[in-house]
């Protein structure tokens, strides 16, 4: 994940519009994906295998896929800058799952649901679950 951190994070439309998509589609289960680009933007998502146990309540991104995107950005491919999922029961905060489930590493998390995006930067404390604050979201069309 990128050591840079912004308190403010934008997305093109057509990428949020997308990652509504992917919420909608899957009403039962989360779906999950990784996140790409610099501290203030984020410029691109991949859907990825959810290979929980529960996918209803839960996500886990499928480690060859993280490992990979990891290896290609050491490479100088796509800084992974986080992580994104859904919640198809519920709003766009993150649960207490998320909370324990999250490493505290300064990630960015985005959670989607069919009518909201929000996003999350995960920390070693935070104002939701002990480990998330809110990181203003700004949708435009660049």
């Amino acid at each position: 994940m990128t050591s840079q951190m912004a308190n403010a994070v934008a997305i093109a439309s057509d990428l949020a519009d997308w990652l509504a998509a992917q919420a909608a589609a899957s009403p039962a289960e989360e779906v999950c994906g990784l996140l790409f680009g610099g501290p203030a933007r984020i410029a691109s998502a991949t859907a990825c295998r959810n290979v929980a146990a529960e996918t209803a309540r839960r996500f886990e991104i499928d480690p060859v896929a993280l490992l990979a995107a990891h290896r290609a950005a050491r490479a100088g491919g796509r800084a992974v800058i986080g992580c994104w999922h859904s919640h198809p029961s519920g709003g766009a905060t993150p649960s207490l799952r998320d909370a324990a489930d999250a490493a505290p590493d300064g990630a960015l998390w985005l959670i989607a649901t069919a009518s909201e995006l929000r996003a999350w930067r995960a920390g070693p404390t935070g104002e939701v679950g002990g480990r998330f604050d809110p990181v203003a979201l700004t949708i435009d069309d660049c």
